[in-house]
C-alpha cells in the first residue's frame, strides 16, 4: 500500500542529509571541471568550461549515490534492487546516452560543434537516475548546477583571458611559391601565431593551398578577424582565401 509515509520517507533528515553531501560533491565537482576546462578554453579548444564542468559534475553525482545506496527509495531498497542490478542498469544507461551524445558531435574543417550539447545530454541522464533511485533534492541541484552552468559559464568564458584561434586557408596564383617564415611573420605581426603541427599544404594545376591554424597571444593584442581578412586579400601572392574562427 502507498501511504503518505511511504512520500514522506524521500524527505525523511537522514536522506536529506545525504542529498545535501551530494550536493557538495557535486559543487565541489563542477568547480574542478570548470578549472580544468578552462586550460582548454584558453587554448581555443571546442570542449571548454562548460563542457568539462557538465561531465566532471555528473560524473561525481554517479559515483558518489553508490556510497548513499541505503538511502535509494527512500531508504526501501530492500524489496526493490539489489546494488548489483541497478549498477548494471546505470551501465546500460550510459552506454545508450553515449552514442546518443555522439550523434549531435559535429567536425567541419578546424571546427567541431555539439560538445557543449552531448556534455548536457549525459548530464540529463544522471538527473533522470538520481530522480530513479529517490535523491530528488540530488537531481534538482544538478539540473539547477547544468542550467547555470550552460548559461553563465559561456559569460565567465568571454571574460576571461583566452586565446582564440582563427582557421586560415591561402590560395596562392600558379607558379606562386610560398615561404612559411613570411607568413609567419604576417601572422606574428598581428598578434597571432601559426599552431605548431597544423600546417597543411596541396597544389592543383600549379597553385598552392595552405592551410593552417592561427592562435592569438592574447584577446587584446589580436587583429580582428575582419581586419584579418582584409589583409589576406593584400598578401603578396595570394588570390583567394578563407578565415573562419577555429574550436579544435
Amino acid at each position: 500500500m502507498i501511504t503518505m509515509q511511504t512520500f514522506a520517507a524521500y524527505w525523511s533528515g537522514p536522506v536529506v542529509v545525504a542529498n545535501f553531501l551530494v550536493l557538495l560533491h557535486l559543487v565541489g565537482a563542477l568547480l574542478l571541471g570548470l578549472l580544468v576546462g578552462y586550460e582548454r578554453s584558453y587554448h581555443g579548444r571546442a570542449a571548454g568550461m562548460r563542457t568539462y564542468g557538465l561531465v566532471c559534475m555528473a560524473s561525481a553525482a554517479l559515483t558518489v549515490i553508490g556510497g548513499y545506496s541505503q538511502f535509494w527509495y527512500g531508504g526501501h531498497t530492500a524489496a526493490l534492487f539489489t546494488n548489483g542490478d541497478l549498477s548494471r542498469v546505470i551501465q546500460g544507461i550510459l552506454t545508450g546516452i553515449g552514442f546518443l551524445c555522439a550523434g549531435v558531435i559535429m567536425k567541419e574543417g578546424f571546427n567541431i560543434s555539439g560538445l557543449t550539447t552531448a556534455a548536457s545530454l549525459w548530464a540529463s541522464s544522471a538527473i533522470g537516475i538520481l530522480v530513479g533511485v529517490g535523491f530528488y533534492p540530488a537531481a534538482m541541484s544538478l539540473a539547477l548546477l547544468s542550467a547555470v552552468c550552460m548559461v553563465w559559464v559561456s559569460k565567465l568564458e568571454a571574460w576571461l583571458p583566452s586565446r582564440q584561434a582563427a582557421a586560415i586557408t591561402l590560395r596562392f596564383v600558379p607558379g606562386y611559391v610560398p615561404q612559411e617564415i613570411a607568413l609567419r611573420t604576417m601572422a606574428h605581426d598581428r598578434g597571432y601565431d601559426i599552431a605548431a603541427g597544423t600546417i597543411s599544404i596541396s597544389m592543383d594545376q600549379g597553385a598552392y593551398t595552405w592551410n593552417f591554424v592561427a592562435v592569438a597571444r592574447s584577446r587584446q593584442r589580436m587583429a580582428p578577424l575582419s581586419a584579418l581578412g582584409l589583409e589576406m586579400g593584400a598578401f603578396v601572392g595570394v588570390q583567394s582565401f578563407q578565415v573562419s574562427f577555429a574550436r579544435n
